[in-house]
């Protein structure tokens, strides 16, 4: 029974500090839809911290959790793959691909 409620609390205590990350992604200046020239991929940076990024008819074909760093960005997606980019003035350069804020 002890280490059920050290389970509990640690699992409580652990909730705050989620929560404030997800409100520091919010204050970063990327959110915002992203879009090819093209408009084939749609890559939408949420303030919660996550990503949807759509292909094609594809609407939700990847999605996943991101942080920001100065003009880096790294990304997690859900299906277990990573990636990053770099936001190059108003522009993000996404695995070869080049997006431009919508």
């Amino acid at each position: 029974m002890r280490s059920f409620a050290a389970l509990i609390a640690a699992t409580l205590l652990a909730q705050p500090a989620i929560a404030e990350e997800k409100e520091l992604q919010a204050n970063h200046p990327y959110v915002g839809l992203w879009v090819t020239e093209d408009n084939r991929i749609r890559h939408e940076l949420l303030p919660n911290g996550r990503y949807v990024e759509a292909r094609g008819t594809r609407e939700r074909a990847y999605e996943g959790r991101y942080e920001v760093t100065g003009t880096h960005i790294e990304y997690w997606d859900d299906t277990g793959f990573t990636a990053d980019s770099d936001f190059i003035g108003d522009v993000l350069h996404h695995a070869g691909m080049i997006l431009y804020r919508q």
